[in-house]
Protein backbone atom coordinates (compact mmCIF):
# COMPACT_ATOMS: atom_id res chain seq x y z
CA UNK A 1 0.00 0.00 0.00
CA UNK A 2 1.57 3.40 -1.19
CA UNK A 3 1.42 6.61 1.54
CA UNK A 4 0.80 9.90 0.32
CA UNK A 5 1.20 13.51 1.71
CA UNK A 6 -0.65 16.10 0.16
CA UNK A 7 0.35 19.86 -0.02
CA UNK A 8 -2.02 22.31 -0.98
CA UNK A 9 -5.36 21.78 0.65
CA UNK A 10 -7.29 24.40 -1.96
CA UNK A 11 -10.53 23.43 -3.86
CA UNK A 12 -9.14 21.01 -6.49
CA UNK A 13 -7.28 18.76 -3.14
CA UNK A 14 -11.00 16.93 -2.59
CA UNK A 15 -10.59 14.55 -5.67
CA UNK A 16 -7.30 13.55 -4.68
CA UNK A 17 -8.13 13.27 -0.71
CA UNK A 18 -11.94 11.46 -1.45
CA UNK A 19 -10.20 8.84 -4.20
CA UNK A 20 -7.58 7.72 -1.40
CA UNK A 21 -9.70 7.87 1.78
CA UNK A 22 -12.93 5.88 -0.51
CA UNK A 23 -12.39 4.14 -3.24
CA UNK A 24 -8.73 3.17 -3.46
CA UNK A 25 -8.25 3.30 -0.07
CA UNK A 26 -6.92 -0.85 -0.09
CA UNK A 27 -4.31 0.55 -2.75
CA UNK A 28 -3.19 4.08 -0.61
CA UNK A 29 -3.52 5.94 2.60
CA UNK A 30 -3.33 9.66 3.18
CA UNK A 31 -0.45 10.44 6.12
CA UNK A 32 -0.34 14.22 5.70
CA UNK A 33 -1.88 17.47 5.02
CA UNK A 34 0.55 20.27 4.51
CA UNK A 35 -0.76 24.05 3.75
CA UNK A 36 -0.37 27.52 4.74
CA UNK A 37 -4.03 27.00 6.05
CA UNK A 38 -4.84 25.07 9.17
CA UNK A 39 -9.14 26.02 8.29
CA UNK A 40 -8.32 24.36 5.01
CA UNK A 41 -6.29 21.69 6.68
CA UNK A 42 -9.27 20.89 8.74
CA UNK A 43 -11.61 20.98 6.84
CA UNK A 44 -9.31 18.41 4.01
CA UNK A 45 -9.21 16.38 7.45
CA UNK A 46 -13.25 16.46 7.16
CA UNK A 47 -13.87 15.44 3.97
CA UNK A 48 -11.46 12.27 4.10
CA UNK A 49 -13.46 10.99 7.45
CA UNK A 50 -16.52 11.72 5.27
CA UNK A 51 -14.84 9.26 2.86
CA UNK A 52 -14.33 6.65 5.04
CA UNK A 53 -10.54 6.92 6.33
CA UNK A 54 -9.08 8.02 9.40
CA UNK A 55 -8.05 12.01 9.76
CA UNK A 56 -4.28 12.48 9.31
CA UNK A 57 -1.87 15.05 10.94
CA UNK A 58 -1.20 18.77 9.37
CA UNK A 59 2.41 20.22 8.87
CA UNK A 60 2.18 24.16 7.80
CA UNK A 61 4.04 24.80 4.90
CA UNK A 62 7.53 26.04 6.24
CA UNK A 63 7.67 22.20 7.83
CA UNK A 64 7.28 20.41 4.45
CA UNK A 65 10.65 18.27 5.15
CA UNK A 66 9.40 17.67 8.47
CA UNK A 67 6.50 16.25 7.35
CA UNK A 68 8.17 13.81 4.82
CA UNK A 69 10.77 12.65 7.48
CA UNK A 70 8.05 12.01 9.82
CA UNK A 71 5.35 10.70 8.02
CA UNK A 72 7.49 9.33 5.53
CA UNK A 73 5.21 8.67 2.49
CA UNK A 74 5.88 7.40 -0.62
CA UNK A 75 4.15 9.77 -2.63
CA UNK A 76 3.57 13.86 -2.85
CA UNK A 77 0.73 15.33 -4.12
CA UNK A 78 1.18 18.71 -5.15
CA UNK A 79 -2.45 20.89 -5.57
CA UNK A 80 -1.00 24.30 -4.72
CA UNK A 81 -0.91 27.76 -6.59
CA UNK A 82 0.72 26.78 -9.53
CA UNK A 83 3.44 29.07 -9.27
CA UNK A 84 4.63 27.59 -6.42
CA UNK A 85 4.60 23.74 -7.91
CA UNK A 86 8.16 23.53 -8.60
CA UNK A 87 9.40 24.11 -5.58
CA UNK A 88 7.33 21.73 -3.81
CA UNK A 89 7.66 19.25 -6.67
CA UNK A 90 11.62 19.35 -6.68
CA UNK A 91 11.89 18.98 -2.72
CA UNK A 92 10.20 16.18 -2.60
CA UNK A 93 12.15 14.47 -4.99
CA UNK A 94 14.92 15.42 -2.86
CA UNK A 95 13.20 13.84 -0.15
CA UNK A 96 12.76 10.81 -1.79
CA UNK A 97 9.46 10.75 -2.79
CA UNK A 98 7.70 10.23 -6.89
CA UNK A 99 5.15 13.44 -7.13
CA UNK A 100 1.51 13.33 -8.79
CA UNK A 101 1.12 17.20 -9.89
CA UNK A 102 -1.79 19.01 -10.55
CA UNK A 103 -1.63 20.51 -14.16
CA UNK A 104 0.23 23.07 -15.36
CA UNK A 105 2.90 21.01 -14.19
CA UNK A 106 5.03 24.36 -13.66
CA UNK A 107 4.42 28.09 -15.28
CA UNK A 108 7.94 29.01 -16.94
CA UNK A 109 11.11 27.25 -18.48
CA UNK A 110 13.07 28.11 -15.67
CA UNK A 111 11.18 26.49 -13.39
CA UNK A 112 10.63 23.87 -15.75
CA UNK A 113 14.08 23.32 -15.75
CA UNK A 114 14.55 23.24 -11.82
CA UNK A 115 12.19 20.16 -12.34
CA UNK A 116 14.02 18.30 -14.88
CA UNK A 117 17.18 19.19 -13.08
CA UNK A 118 15.86 17.37 -9.59
CA UNK A 119 14.38 14.39 -11.73
CA UNK A 120 18.12 13.47 -13.67
CA UNK A 121 19.57 14.25 -10.21
CA UNK A 122 17.21 11.71 -8.02
CA UNK A 123 15.87 8.88 -10.34
CA UNK A 124 12.43 9.99 -9.37
CA UNK A 125 9.00 9.96 -11.05
CA UNK A 126 6.70 12.68 -11.47
CA UNK A 127 2.96 12.41 -12.94
CA UNK A 128 1.13 15.12 -14.14
CA UNK A 129 -2.88 14.80 -13.54
CA UNK A 130 -4.25 15.21 -17.70
CA UNK A 131 -7.62 14.50 -16.55
CA UNK A 132 -8.69 15.48 -19.99
CA UNK A 133 -6.77 12.92 -21.83
CA UNK A 134 -9.02 10.06 -19.73
CA UNK A 135 -12.45 11.52 -20.81
CA UNK A 136 -14.06 9.17 -23.38
CA UNK A 137 -14.35 11.56 -25.74
CA UNK A 138 -10.83 12.65 -26.19
CA UNK A 139 -9.81 9.37 -25.57
CA UNK A 140 -11.60 8.71 -28.99
CA UNK A 141 -10.56 11.23 -31.07
CA UNK A 142 -7.17 9.61 -30.08
CA UNK A 143 -8.10 6.49 -30.99
CA UNK A 144 -10.05 7.62 -34.58
CA UNK A 145 -6.49 9.60 -35.75
CA UNK A 146 -4.32 6.76 -34.56
CA UNK A 147 -6.37 4.68 -36.61
CA UNK A 148 -6.00 6.75 -39.73
CA UNK A 149 -9.64 7.26 -39.99
CA UNK A 150 -9.39 10.53 -41.58
CA UNK A 151 -5.35 9.87 -43.21
CA UNK A 152 -2.81 12.07 -42.46
CA UNK A 153 -3.64 15.24 -40.53
CA UNK A 154 -3.00 18.39 -42.29
CA UNK A 155 -4.63 20.94 -40.29
CA UNK A 156 -6.36 21.73 -36.76
CA UNK A 157 -9.17 24.24 -35.59
CA UNK A 158 -9.53 24.52 -32.08
CA UNK A 159 -11.91 26.94 -30.41
CA UNK A 160 -12.71 26.53 -26.21
CA UNK A 161 -15.27 28.41 -24.61
CA UNK A 162 -15.11 30.02 -21.21
CA UNK A 163 -18.52 30.68 -19.92
CA UNK A 164 -19.57 33.89 -17.73
CA UNK A 165 -19.60 31.07 -14.78
CA UNK A 166 -16.51 29.21 -14.95
CA UNK A 167 -14.65 31.13 -16.97
CA UNK A 168 -15.49 34.44 -14.68
CA UNK A 169 -14.06 32.33 -11.91
CA UNK A 170 -10.46 32.86 -13.51
CA UNK A 171 -10.70 36.47 -13.00
CA UNK A 172 -11.85 36.34 -9.25
CA UNK A 173 -9.20 33.97 -7.26
CA UNK A 174 -5.12 34.31 -7.69
CA UNK A 175 -5.42 33.06 -11.07
CA UNK A 176 -5.99 36.73 -12.31
CA UNK A 177 -2.76 37.35 -11.18
CA UNK A 178 0.11 36.28 -14.35
CA UNK A 179 2.56 35.39 -11.72
CA UNK A 180 0.40 33.23 -10.31
CA UNK A 181 -0.72 31.45 -12.88
CA UNK A 182 1.42 31.92 -16.37
CA UNK A 183 -2.38 33.13 -17.37
CA UNK A 184 -4.91 31.47 -19.59
CA UNK A 185 -2.25 30.15 -22.18
CA UNK A 186 -0.23 28.45 -19.19
CA UNK A 187 -2.88 27.55 -16.12
CA UNK A 188 -6.33 26.52 -18.54
CA UNK A 189 -4.69 26.00 -21.89
CA UNK A 190 -2.07 23.32 -20.86
CA UNK A 191 -4.97 20.43 -21.06
CA UNK A 192 -5.63 21.70 -24.37
CA UNK A 193 -1.93 21.89 -25.71
CA UNK A 194 -1.68 18.72 -23.79
CA UNK A 195 -4.81 17.11 -26.13
CA UNK A 196 -2.77 18.28 -29.63
CA UNK A 197 0.42 16.57 -28.49
CA UNK A 198 -1.56 13.45 -27.40
CA UNK A 199 -3.81 13.48 -30.06
CA UNK A 200 -0.76 14.46 -32.96
CA UNK A 201 1.92 11.99 -31.59
CA UNK A 202 4.35 15.57 -32.02
CA UNK A 203 5.05 18.72 -30.76
CA UNK A 204 5.14 22.23 -31.65
CA UNK A 205 7.67 23.79 -33.75
CA UNK A 206 6.61 27.42 -33.89
CA UNK A 207 3.89 29.69 -32.05
CA UNK A 208 2.66 33.17 -33.05
CA UNK A 209 0.11 34.57 -30.42
CA UNK A 210 -2.47 37.62 -29.83
CA UNK A 211 -4.02 38.29 -26.70
CA UNK A 212 -5.54 40.95 -24.66
CA UNK A 213 -7.90 41.78 -21.39
CA UNK A 214 -11.26 42.70 -23.23
CA UNK A 215 -14.61 41.76 -20.82
CA UNK A 216 -13.02 41.66 -17.69
CA UNK A 217 -11.39 44.32 -15.43
CA UNK A 218 -12.10 47.70 -14.11
CA UNK A 219 -11.13 49.72 -17.71
CA UNK A 220 -13.56 47.73 -19.92
CA UNK A 221 -16.35 47.43 -17.41
CA UNK A 222 -16.51 51.69 -17.47
CA UNK A 223 -16.32 51.45 -21.13
CA UNK A 224 -19.63 49.30 -21.11
CA UNK A 225 -21.02 51.78 -18.74
CA UNK A 226 -20.47 50.02 -16.03
CA UNK A 227 -20.45 52.62 -12.74
CA UNK A 228 -21.12 50.05 -9.46
CA UNK A 229 -17.81 48.74 -8.52
CA UNK A 230 -16.88 46.87 -4.93
CA UNK A 231 -13.45 45.15 -4.39
CA UNK A 232 -15.24 41.63 -3.65
CA UNK A 233 -18.71 40.32 -3.29
CA UNK A 234 -18.86 39.32 0.63
CA UNK A 235 -19.99 42.35 2.72
CA UNK A 236 -20.66 44.81 -0.13
CA UNK A 237 -23.74 45.93 -1.12
CA UNK A 238 -22.96 46.65 -4.95
CA UNK A 239 -22.64 42.91 -5.41
CA UNK A 240 -26.29 41.93 -4.41
CA UNK A 241 -27.59 41.91 -8.13
CA UNK A 242 -24.28 41.38 -10.07
CA UNK A 243 -24.39 37.84 -11.88
CA UNK A 244 -20.83 38.29 -11.79
CA UNK A 245 -20.84 37.81 -8.04
CA UNK A 246 -19.62 34.98 -5.96
CA UNK A 247 -21.50 34.29 -3.07
CA UNK A 248 -19.80 32.29 -0.43
CA UNK A 249 -21.87 32.47 2.34
CA UNK A 250 -24.56 30.49 0.68
CA UNK A 251 -21.95 27.32 -0.61
CA UNK A 252 -21.14 25.59 2.25
CA UNK A 253 -17.78 24.45 0.75
CA UNK A 254 -16.98 27.56 -0.53
CA UNK A 255 -17.54 29.08 3.32
CA UNK A 256 -15.66 26.15 4.84
CA UNK A 257 -12.65 26.70 2.38
CA UNK A 258 -12.12 30.31 2.04
CA UNK A 259 -14.44 32.57 3.84
CA UNK A 260 -14.25 31.17 6.97
CA UNK A 261 -10.21 30.66 6.40
CA UNK A 262 -9.55 34.55 4.90
CA UNK A 263 -8.71 35.08 8.86
CA UNK A 264 -5.19 33.37 8.62
CA UNK A 265 -4.50 34.47 5.31
CA UNK A 266 -6.33 37.26 3.62
CA UNK A 267 -7.15 35.23 0.94
CA UNK A 268 -10.28 36.34 -0.88
CA UNK A 269 -11.81 34.06 -3.26
CA UNK A 270 -14.63 36.46 -4.55
CA UNK A 271 -12.98 38.94 -5.59
CA UNK A 272 -14.84 41.65 -8.32
CA UNK A 273 -13.66 40.60 -11.91
CA UNK A 274 -14.26 44.25 -12.15
CA UNK A 275 -11.76 45.34 -10.26
CA UNK A 276 -7.94 46.58 -10.91
CA UNK A 277 -5.71 44.27 -10.43
CA UNK A 278 -5.84 41.62 -13.46
CA UNK A 279 -2.85 41.20 -15.39
CA UNK A 280 -3.89 38.10 -17.40
CA UNK A 281 -5.90 37.92 -21.01
CA UNK A 282 -9.44 37.17 -21.53
CA UNK A 283 -9.24 37.19 -25.45
CA UNK A 284 -6.64 34.64 -27.09
CA UNK A 285 -5.95 33.79 -30.42
CA UNK A 286 -2.60 30.88 -31.40
CA UNK A 287 -1.21 29.79 -34.80
CA UNK A 288 1.17 26.86 -34.03
CA UNK A 289 3.30 24.63 -36.58
CA UNK A 290 4.24 21.77 -35.12
CA UNK A 291 7.31 18.79 -35.70
CA UNK A 292 4.92 16.95 -38.04
CA UNK A 293 4.02 20.11 -40.44
CA UNK A 294 0.14 20.10 -38.59
CA UNK A 295 -1.27 23.76 -38.28
CA UNK A 296 -3.27 24.46 -35.71
CA UNK A 297 -5.82 27.48 -35.35
CA UNK A 298 -6.65 27.77 -31.58
CA UNK A 299 -8.92 30.68 -29.28
CA UNK A 300 -9.65 30.80 -26.21
CA UNK A 301 -12.59 33.02 -24.62
CA UNK A 302 -13.56 33.69 -20.94
CA UNK A 303 -16.60 35.41 -21.17
CA UNK A 304 -19.16 33.16 -23.56
CA UNK A 305 -22.51 31.95 -22.89
CA UNK A 306 -21.81 28.40 -23.33
CA UNK A 307 -19.30 26.02 -21.69
CA UNK A 308 -16.91 23.44 -24.30
CA UNK A 309 -15.25 22.98 -27.50
CA UNK A 310 -15.45 23.12 -31.24
CA UNK A 311 -12.75 21.25 -32.90
CA UNK A 312 -12.01 20.03 -36.10
CA UNK A 313 -9.37 17.71 -37.68
CA UNK A 314 -8.57 18.04 -41.60
CA UNK A 315 -6.83 15.18 -43.35
CA UNK A 316 -6.03 13.46 -46.76
CA UNK A 317 -8.98 11.16 -46.35
CA UNK A 318 -11.59 13.00 -44.90
CA UNK A 319 -12.57 15.14 -42.05
CA UNK A 320 -13.33 14.73 -37.98
CA UNK A 321 -15.64 17.15 -36.19
CA UNK A 322 -16.31 17.27 -32.33
CA UNK A 323 -18.71 19.46 -30.35
CA UNK A 324 -18.60 19.64 -27.00
CA UNK A 325 -20.75 21.49 -24.39
CA UNK A 326 -19.96 21.38 -20.59
CA UNK A 327 -21.77 21.84 -17.50
CA UNK A 328 -21.18 25.01 -15.98
CA UNK A 329 -19.36 24.97 -12.71
CA UNK A 330 -17.17 27.35 -10.43
CA UNK A 331 -14.24 25.20 -8.59
CA UNK A 332 -15.19 23.54 -5.08
CA UNK A 333 -18.17 25.05 -5.66
CA UNK A 334 -20.67 21.93 -6.41
CA UNK A 335 -20.99 18.27 -6.42
CA UNK A 336 -17.19 16.92 -7.98
CA UNK A 337 -18.90 14.86 -10.35
CA UNK A 338 -20.51 17.85 -12.16
CA UNK A 339 -17.02 19.21 -13.07
CA UNK A 340 -17.12 19.45 -16.60
CA UNK A 341 -19.58 16.74 -17.08
CA UNK A 342 -21.14 16.51 -20.74
CA UNK A 343 -24.21 18.26 -21.51
CA UNK A 344 -23.71 16.92 -25.29
CA UNK A 345 -21.07 15.68 -27.62
CA UNK A 346 -20.93 15.01 -30.94
CA UNK A 347 -17.80 13.47 -32.28
CA UNK A 348 -18.89 13.03 -36.59
CA UNK A 349 -16.13 11.74 -39.41
CA UNK A 350 -16.36 13.41 -43.04
CA UNK A 351 -14.89 10.54 -45.50
CA UNK A 352 -13.66 12.32 -48.49
CA UNK A 353 -15.95 10.24 -50.87
CA UNK A 354 -18.52 8.71 -48.80
CA UNK A 355 -21.33 9.39 -46.00
CA UNK A 356 -21.06 11.17 -42.72
CA UNK A 357 -20.98 9.04 -39.39
CA UNK A 358 -21.47 9.43 -35.99
CA UNK A 359 -18.13 8.09 -33.79
CA UNK A 360 -19.67 5.94 -30.81
CA UNK A 361 -17.83 6.50 -27.25
CA UNK A 362 -19.72 5.67 -23.89
CA UNK A 363 -19.85 8.24 -20.80
CA UNK A 364 -18.14 7.36 -17.41
CA UNK A 365 -19.44 8.02 -13.93
CA UNK A 366 -18.27 10.71 -12.73
CA UNK A 367 -16.46 14.67 -13.62
CA UNK A 368 -15.25 15.12 -17.16
CA UNK A 369 -17.61 12.38 -18.58
CA UNK A 370 -16.18 10.01 -16.42
CA UNK A 371 -12.47 11.23 -17.22
CA UNK A 372 -11.59 12.14 -13.61
CA UNK A 373 -12.23 8.69 -12.31
CA UNK A 374 -10.40 7.19 -14.85
CA UNK A 375 -7.19 9.40 -14.08
CA UNK A 376 -7.92 8.37 -10.90
CA UNK A 377 -8.25 4.78 -11.06
CA UNK A 378 -4.80 5.05 -13.59
CA UNK A 379 -3.07 6.63 -10.42
CA UNK A 380 -3.89 4.87 -7.55
CA UNK A 381 -5.55 1.81 -8.93
CA UNK A 382 -3.86 -1.85 -9.83
CA UNK A 383 -1.35 -1.28 -12.40
CA UNK A 384 -3.14 -2.01 -15.82
CA UNK A 385 -2.48 -1.64 -19.70
CA UNK A 386 -3.66 1.06 -21.60
CA UNK A 387 -2.89 1.03 -25.45
CA UNK A 388 -3.73 4.60 -25.82
CA UNK A 389 -0.53 5.91 -23.46
CA UNK A 390 -2.77 8.43 -21.01
CA UNK A 391 -0.66 8.60 -18.20
CA UNK A 392 1.46 11.44 -18.66
CA UNK A 393 4.93 11.99 -17.39
CA UNK A 394 6.75 15.44 -16.80
CA UNK A 395 7.84 15.31 -20.36
CA UNK A 396 4.24 15.47 -21.19
CA UNK A 397 3.97 18.27 -18.82
CA UNK A 398 7.01 20.14 -20.04
CA UNK A 399 6.04 20.24 -23.58
CA UNK A 400 2.25 21.02 -22.96
CA UNK A 401 3.18 24.16 -20.75
CA UNK A 402 6.18 25.12 -23.64
CA UNK A 403 3.47 25.92 -26.02
CA UNK A 404 1.93 28.61 -23.93
CA UNK A 405 5.22 29.64 -22.71
CA UNK A 406 5.70 29.97 -26.03
CA UNK A 407 2.67 32.21 -26.82
CA UNK A 408 3.30 34.27 -23.33
CA UNK A 409 6.85 35.14 -25.00
CA UNK A 410 5.15 35.96 -28.69
CA UNK A 411 2.70 38.19 -27.00
CA UNK A 412 5.80 40.16 -25.15
CA UNK A 413 7.78 40.09 -27.83
CA UNK A 414 5.05 40.21 -30.52
CA UNK A 415 6.48 37.74 -33.04
CA UNK A 416 6.15 34.58 -33.47
CA UNK A 417 8.15 32.33 -31.38
CA UNK A 418 10.45 28.93 -32.48
CA UNK A 419 10.02 26.24 -29.80
CA UNK A 420 14.51 25.60 -30.40
CA UNK A 421 14.74 29.05 -28.73
CA UNK A 422 14.29 26.77 -25.22
CA UNK A 423 16.54 25.47 -23.59
CA UNK A 424 13.80 22.98 -22.45
CA UNK A 425 12.83 22.09 -25.50
CA UNK A 426 16.81 20.94 -25.83
CA UNK A 427 16.61 18.91 -22.60
CA UNK A 428 13.81 17.15 -23.44
CA UNK A 429 15.21 15.86 -26.49
CA UNK A 430 18.53 15.25 -25.22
Amino acid sequence: MKRYALIGTGGRAGLYIEAIGGTFRHNARMVAFCDTNQTRMDYANRLLEKAGAAPVPTWKADSFEAMIRETRPDVVIVTTVDRTHDDYIVRALHAGCDVITEKPMTIDEQRALRILDAIEQTGREVRVAFNYRYAPHHSKVRELLRDGVIGEVFSVHFEWLLNTEHGADYFRRWHREKRNSGGLLVHKSTHHFDLMNFWLDSYPERVYAEGDLRFYGRENAERRGITQFYPRAHGYPAAKDDPFALNMAENPQLKALYLNAEHEDNYFRDQSVFSDGITIEDTLSVLVKYQNRVQLTYSLNAYLPWEGLNIVFNGSKGRLEMKLVEMSYVNAGGERDNEGSLESCDITVFPMFDAPWKAEFTVGEGGHGGGDNAMLADLFGEPGEDPLKRAADHRAGALSILTGIAGNRSLQLQRPVQFKEFELLRRLKG
